[in-house]
C-alpha cells in the first residue's frame, strides 16, 4: 500500500479541523490541548535552531564580506516587496471600497463585543519602543535572557556575532566548533522530524479550536472586508514571488509551491512564522537552498520580513477610515506604506502582533484606534492567511539570494 505523504495528511487534517469546529462549535476545543502540545513542540525548538544553524551558516560563509553582501541584499529584498505588497492592500481597498454599506447595527455589535480586545491592542502600541531603542535593545546585556525570553532580533544578533567570531580565530580551533554545531544542529533537525509526525492532529485540533470559538458567522458579517484581505494576499502571494523566483531566483514558481506547501500549511494553521521556521528551512532545502543561505535569510525574514501583515495593514486602514467617513489623500496612503513597511520591521512572530503594528499606523494617520474593534472578528483567521504569505517571501527570498551569489562562489 502506498505511503500517505505528510503534506496530504496535514491537509486531511485541516479539512477534518474545519469539519469538527462546524459540527461541535464551542465544544471543539476540548481537543485544543493537542494543538497546543504540536505548536509548543515545534515552538520549542526555533530558539536553539536559529542560534546554530545561523551560527553555522555564518561560520560556513568564511568571509565577512559575503556575509556583509547578503545580508545588505536580503534586508534590500525584503524593505522593497513589503512596500510592494503594501502597495497591492490600497489598490485593492480604494477600488473595492469594503468599508462602505456596512450595517449601523452591525457596526455597533461588532464595536461592543470586541472594544476591550481593541484597547489591548491600543495599550501594548503605546508601550512600543522608539526605533533607536529597538536598535539598541539587539544588544543584548544578558545573552542567556535573550535565550530563555526568545528575543530573537538578539539571538539572531548573538549567532551573527559567534559566527562571524568563528571565521575570525584560527581554523584548528574553529573547526572543533563547526563539527560540533554541525552535530547539534544535525539533532535538533531530528526532533523537528519527530514533531512533524504530530502534525496532521496538532492541525487539526487548532483549526477545530478557532472554528468553534468564532464560527463562520463573523466571517460572513464582514466577508467583503475578509475577501479583499485574502484576495491581495494570494495576488500578492502567487504574483511577487512568481515573479521573483522567475526573474530572480531562475526557479519554476510551480516546482516551487510545490515544495513548499508544508510549511504553508503549518504558517496557516498555527499563526506564526516563528512555528513554521523549522519546516521552512526544511523545505527550501529539497529545491536546492543549502544551509548556508536559508539559515540567514529564514531565520531572519521570520523576524523582519512581514509582507502578508503590511498587505493586511493597508487595507485595514483604508476599510476602518470608510467606516468612519474619513477622506485618505495621497500623502495619507504614502504614510501608510511608510508607517507599515516600518512598522512590521521586527514584529513579533507569533499571533496577533498585526494588531499592534497596525494600531502604530492607523494612529500616525489620525483615524480613530477604537476602530480595530470592528475588523478583530475575523482577524484570527486572516491572521492565519497573512502569516502563510509571510513566510512564502521568506522562502523566496533564500531562492533569490543563493542564485545570486552562485556566480560569486
Amino acid at each position: 500500500m502506498k505511503k500517505i505523504p505528510l503534506h496530504t495528511k496535514i491537509f486531511i487534517g485541516l479539512i477534518l479541523g474545519v469539519v469538527v469546529g462546524l459540527v461541535f462549535g464551542e465544544k471543539a476545543r476540548i481537543i485544543e490541548p493537542v494543538g497546543t502540545i504540536f505548536l509548543r513542540l515545534i515552538t520549542m525548538i526555533v530558539v536553539p535552531l536559529v542560534l546554530v544553524s545561523l551560527m553555522l551558516g555564518t561560520a560556513s560563509l568564511g568571509d565577512i564580506r559575503k556575509l556583509g553582501r547578503i545580508g545588505i541584499k536580503t534586508i534590500v529584498y525584503f524593505i522593497i516587496t513589503t512596500m510592494v505588497a503594501i502597495s497591492v492592500g490600497l489598490a485593492l481597498a480604494n477600488l473595492v471600497k469594503p468599508g462602505l454599506g456596512l450595517n449601523e447595527e452591525v457596526r455597533a455589535e461588532l464595536y461592543k463585543s470586541y472594544e476591550s480586545k481593541a484597547q489591548v491592542g491600543i495599550e501594548r502600541m503605546e508601550e512600543k519602543p522608539s526605533a533607536i531603542e529597538v536598535l539598541v535593545d539587539i544588544v543584548p546585556i544578558n545573552p542567556v535572557k535573550s535565550l530563555v525570553e526568545g528575543n530573537m532580533l538578539q539571538v539572531i544578533f548573538l549567532a551573527l556575532l559567534f559566527g562571524i567570531i568563528l571565521t575570525l580565530i584560527k581554523k584548528e580551533k574553529s573547526e572543533i566548533l563547526i563539527k560540533f554545531l554541525d552535530g547539534l544542529n544535525d539533532a535538533i533537525i531530528q526532533v523537528v522530524h519527530i514533531a512533524m509526525r504530530l502534525a496532521p492532529y496538532g492541525v487539526l485540533a487548532l483549526i477545530a479550536a478557532v472554528i468553534g470559538q468564532y464560527g463562520v458567522n463573523i466571517l460572513v458579517t464582514l466577508l467583503k472586508y475578509s475577501l479583499v484581505v485574502i484576495g491581495g494576499l494570494a495576488i500578492y502571494t502567487l504574483g511577487m514571488n512568481s515573479l521573483t523566483l522567475s526573474l530572480l531566483g531562475r526557479m519554476n514558481p510551480f516546482h516551487f509551491f510545490r515544495a513548499v506547501k508544508e510549511a504553508m500549511i503549518i504558517a496557516f494553521s498555527t499563526s506564526s512564522s516563528n512555528a513554521a521556521l523549522p519546516v521552512s528551512m526544511e523545505c527550501v532545502e529539497y529545491i536546492g537552498v543549502s544551509r548556508t543561505y536559508s539559515s540567514f535569510v529564514i531565520p531572519l525574514g521570520a523576524t523582519i520580513n512581514m509582507d502578508g501583515t503590511a498587505l493586511y495593514q493597508g487595507v485595514a486602514a483604508v476599510f476602518i477610515a470608510q467606516i468612519y467617513g474619513i477622506p485618505l489623500g495621497f500623502m495619507d496612503q504614502v504614510t501608510i506604506v511608510l508607517m507599515a513597511t516600518l512598522a512590521s520591521v521586527g514584529a513579533a512572530g507569533v499571533p496577533a502582533a498585526g494588531i499592534i503594528t497596525l494600531a502604530m499606523v492607523l494612529k500616525q494617520i489620525g483615524i480613530p484606534l477604537e476602530g480595530i474593534a470592528l475588523i478583530l472578528g475575523v482577524d484570527r483567521f486572516l491572521d492565519m492567511c497573512r502569516t502563510t504569505t509571510n513566510i512564502v517571501g521568506d522562502m523566496a527570498c533564500s531562492v533569490v539570494i543563493k542564485e545570486t551569489e552562485k556566480n560569486k562562489q
